[in-house]
């Protein structure tokens, strides 16, 4: 069966994504820093009769992203890594002269320092996968200007450029990254917590990077919005 690590997993889009992925028979190594709810969410994907490894910790922390990969070989190997945990830099998110420079130093190790480490333990792993691909999910504040939204739009921009680099130093394997568009996760209501307009659920989003695993696209940078209404 293949494997599919993904961090930021116990919530939101990752563990949507890790439910479809288990539906489909894949066998998961399961990141997030909480380890009740992560342990939680990993008997409940159990059910579906596949593999399911839960390692909580911070991706940030070398050893753990060592671990992440280390648990997926024992599991068979690498087929598929998705870059999802992620770290606003400031929790509301604010303007640019407020934003704490710690608070920025975070969201970059986080959302692209640890995911490029994450991606260098895991490359030979992917590499002698048949159909090794990787997944960043990046967001519109990557290529838009959003007041309040610039440590973290920058943090992923930063991201899309290394996946774009990625993809063209690696033409054998896949790799997206992918704008998810608005979601209902616990990451908006921290950094927008007094927005009440109800956003999708992150389950509908999911047939989207289905999409991408089935049809095996070009590597580059997708919206969802875009593959859903492409369907």
């Amino acid at each position: 069966m293949p494997v599919a690590i993904i961090t930021g997993a116990s919530k939101g889009l990752g563990r949507a994504l890790a439910g479809a992925l288990a539906a489909r028979g894949w066998d998961l190594v399961l990141d997030a820093r909480n380890p009740e709810v992560l342990k939680e969410t990993a008997a409940a994907l159990e059910a579906y009769g596949t593999r399911v490894t839960a390692l909580p910790g911070d991706v940030t922390d070398s050893w753990h992203r060592a671990g992440l990969v280390t648990e997926a070989r024992h599991l068979g190997g690498v087929d598929l890594l998705v870059s999802n945990a992620s770290a606003l830099g400031a929790e509301p998110l604010v303007r640019l002269d407020e934003l704490p420079l710690d608070g920025l130093r975070r969201a970059l190790e986080v959302n692209l320092v640890a995911a490029l480490g994450l991606v260098q333990e895991a490359l030979p792993a992917l590499r002698a996968a048949p159909a090794g691909a990787v997944v960043t999910v990046s967001s519109d504040a990557a290529a838009e200007a959003y007041e309040t939204w610039g440590g973290y739009g920058a943090s992923k921009a930063a991201l899309d450029q290394l996946a774009a680099v990625l993809g063209a130093e690696e033409p054998g394997l896949r790799v997206w990254a992918v704008d998810p568009g608005d979601m209902a996760t616990d990451l908006y209501a921290a950094a927008v917590p007094d927005d009440d307009d109800p956003r999708p659920d992150p389950v509908s989003v999911v047939p989207a990077l289905l999409r991408l695993l089935d049809e095996r696209p070009a590597s580059g940078r997708y919206g969802a919005p875009a593959l859903l209404e492409a369907r």
